[in-house]
């Protein structure tokens, strides 16, 4: 069993505390032009309020707010994609398709996009510089937003997180969890923030501050575990190490801490992205756990909120049952429970396609007729409102940006009609500005590639990184005391790198036979019930035994025969019959 002090500063967390100092990027300039007085935004030649740097943000937000058309404080109410030039959905080792990302910004008057390219550092940078370039050159100068999906671990699922491609590896947010130390987990957001911020990225699409109540989730490696304090202790680290103790500043990446309230008790191991998945039971017990591992983020105010896909359903409300639809519809959830009772002032965005409709083949995909990225939709407990009223009832639940969409037409047009209120869009807007103010974009919002190149992937962040992981490892039997072995041992391996093993002394063997001990990588049960989350676990046998001995189950995924051990990422067993 793993014992843990909490809160104590482990060796790990105070070298990494002092690595992060020495690499908060200092080039956020555009190193193509010299940076005048002012950044003349709206193309007049005379300092405006809202380009005033001098100016309290609140002002510069006024002054800007009704400078701007409703179309233009509509395009604050999106939150779609970077096209790459060979990707749609920008998963891409190309670039960006710039003329396209120029409709959406100058004629579409959207401003925040999440990037999923994996580009070296520099080119990274220079891609975002870009895309900032573009949005100067609007009417009003406003600045992109950029945010990504984490991009700091192994695991990379399309729609959940990226390839890391450069940026330091650390263990996922259950292996954080395993270690049982906020501080490194502080630590590690400053460096992972440093690294954001050096190619011009602003916004992490993250913690999951999900409470991990279904041992069989697919997702349950990007959460903290299952107990409440673990998580919220945690969670609140995360956003701190990412945002600083202040707050968001010019140096900070705002987090978005997801996902509002219960995914974690999905069942089944199913999710909500699937249309089986589209709801979670629980009852005021269990509830109340879920909302409480959100204590820690709000705490540290993180930036933004992102409400769950599912339906919850055996829950009260001021003793009102929810209303059966999934949370970014649901107006108990958002602005009656999470802004009115816990007190939340900060920006809440959908998750992603929650406005979509999901086609038969969304429902009812097949072998012969599987489900493709443009059947994706989430509209659960909406699906027979059209899409003008999806985005209604987002506006009126809470919402102030809607993930996955990249134009406000139909915003447009439920303003129109009467649906939702010029002024419910402009306490949107204000959320959407404040934050960009906050975050130092309309004073300079370009990125220095050779800073990038100096930061991203530095060898001490490589090496602690590799430190965090091997710390994150949980031994939990040592049968006959076969580990550590001794160098020199013969060595038989699936799915491991050889090059690995004989770099740590081992001889690695061909033959089962020649082998004094197996070492097996295997996928989780996750891996059959989905195709999106995986854990790796390990199990060693001796010559003369093979997969019977030794397979035993995570803690997290708590199969029959082994008992769950919550908060522990990895299981490595080695056995020996000898």
């Amino acid at each position: 069993m793993l014992r843990v002090t909490r809160y104590k500063m482990s060796p790990l967390a105070k070298t990494l505390a002092l690595t992060t100092v020495a690499l908060i990027p200092t080039g956020l300039v555009d190193a193509q032009t010299a940076r005048p007085q002012f950044r003349d935004l709206n193309h007049n030649g005379k300092l405006d309020p809202y380009e005033d740097v001098r100016l309290p943000t609140k002002q510069r937000v006024s002054d800007l707010m009704a400078r701007m058309t409703v179309e233009e404080k509509l395009g604050l109410m999106v939150h779609g994609t970077l096209p790459a030039v060979d990707s749609p959905f920008g998963l891409s080792s190309s670039g960006y398709d710039l003329p396209a990302i120029e409709k959406l910004i100058v004629a579409g008057k959207a401003n925040s996009f999440i990037t999923r390219l994996t580009l070296p550092p520099s080119q990274l940078a220079d891609a975002n510089n870009a895309v900032q370039r573009i949005a100067e050159q609007s009417r009003l100068g406003i600045p992109v937003t950029i945010s990504t999906d984490p991009r700091n671990h192994f695991q990379a699922v399309a729609g959940a997180s990226s390839n890391a491609s450069g940026f330091s590896q650390w263990p996922e947010m259950l292996g954080f969890a395993a270690t049982g130390d906020p501080n490194l987990v502080r630590t590690f957001g400053q460096i992972v923030a440093a690294e954001y911020r050096s190619v011009g990225i602003h916004m992490a699409l993250s913690p999951q501050a999900d409470l991990l109540t279904e041992p069989r989730w697919p997702r349950a490696n990007a959460t903290f575990g299952s107990d409440p304090a673990t998580v919220s202790a945690l969670a609140g680290a995360y956003v701190e190490g990412f945002q600083g103790a202040n707050g968001v500043g010019p140096r900070s990446v705002a987090t978005v801490a997801k996902h509002w309230v219960g995914y974690g008790a999905e069942p089944q191991g199913w999710d909500g992205h699937n249309q089986y998945g589209r709801e979670v039971r629980l009852d005021k017990e269990s509830f109340t756990l879920h909302v409480a591992a959100f204590a820690g983020v709000l705490k540290a105010k993180t930036a933004g909120i992102m409400p769950t896909y599912p339906i919850v359903q055996g829950v009260e409300v001021d003793g009102k049952p929810l209303e059966p639809v999934g949370a970014a519809f649901n107006r108990q959830l958002v602005q009656k429970l999470l802004r009115e009772k816990e007190g939340y002032q900060g920006l809440v965005v959908s998750d992603w396609a929650v406005t979509f409709d999901c086609p038969k083949v969304c429902v009812e995909p097949t072998a012969s007729n599987p489900q493709a990225p443009t059947a994706i939709g989430m509209p659960w407990g909406v699906e027979t409102l059209s899409q003008q009223q999806r985005f209604a009832k987002g506006v009126e639940a809470g919402i102030d940006q809607f993930g996955g969409v990249d134009d406000p037409a139909l915003l447009a047009a439920a303003l129109k009609d009467g649906e939702i209120s010029l002024a419910r869009v402009d306490e949107s807007a204000r959320r959407v500005l404040e934050l960009k103010f906050a975050l130092g974009l309309f004073d300079n919002p370009y990125v220095d590639p050779r800073v990038a190149a100096a930061t991203v992937g530095a060898q001490a962040l490589v090496r602690a990184a590799q430190k965090a992981q091997s710390e994150s490892q949980v031994l939990l039997e040592n049968r006959k005391n076969l580990i550590p072995l001794r160098r020199g041992v013969r060595i038989w391996l699936e799915g491991v790198d050889p090059r690995a093993a004989q770099a740590a002394g081992f001889n690695v063997v061909n033959d089962l036979a020649d082998a004094q001990v197996a070492l097996v990588r295997t996928w989780g049960p996750v891996r059959e019930c989905s195709k999106t989350y995986a854990l790796m676990t390990a199990i060693c046998v001796t010559r003369r035994v093979y997969a019977s001995a030794g397979l035993w189950a995570s803690g997290e995924f708590g199969m029959a025969g082994v008992p769950r051990a919550p908060d522990r990422r990895r299981l490595i067993t080695l056995s020996s019959a000898d």
